[in-house]
């Protein structure tokens, strides 16, 4: 699911304020003590983002984030309290151009709402 960049900043600034510091992530009235395990995106998703690419110098960019109280009520309002400061992955096209990476297309994007575990576990 692609996301706006001003929810992609809001995310990686609070991403960047906790958990990248060696806190905890946030929650709505707690720190988040079992953090996300793995995050699943599906083959559509994936093939999406790199036929924006360069055949042979493209890829994806992953960036870690945490999701804020508004993008956790946004992609998820029947529950947004599960997600509220875990961490999670942004997802972006990409070309290589030496050791630089820049956006393929036109714009940047960022895609988000990948399964995740938890609060989503087999």
């Amino acid at each position: 699911m692609k996301i706006s960049k001003k929810d992609f900043d809001q995310m990686k600034k609070k991403y960047d304020d906790e958990i990248r510091k060696g806190g905890k992530g946030q929650g709505p009235s707690r720190n988040v003590d079992n953090q996300t395990n793995w995050i699943f995106f599906d083959r559509k998703t994936i093939e999406e983002l790199l036929q924006k690419t360069d055949p042979d110098k493209g890829g994806i960019r992953i960036y870690f984030t945490e999701y804020t109280e508004e993008t956790a009520q946004q992609l998820y309002p029947d529950n947004p309290d599960d997600y509220i400061g875990r961490l999670n992955l942004v997802i972006s096209p990409a070309n290589a151009e030496g050791t630089m990476l820049t956006h393929a297309g036109v714009e940047e994007e960022y895609y988000n709402k990948g399964a995740s575990c938890p609060p989503t576990c087999e």
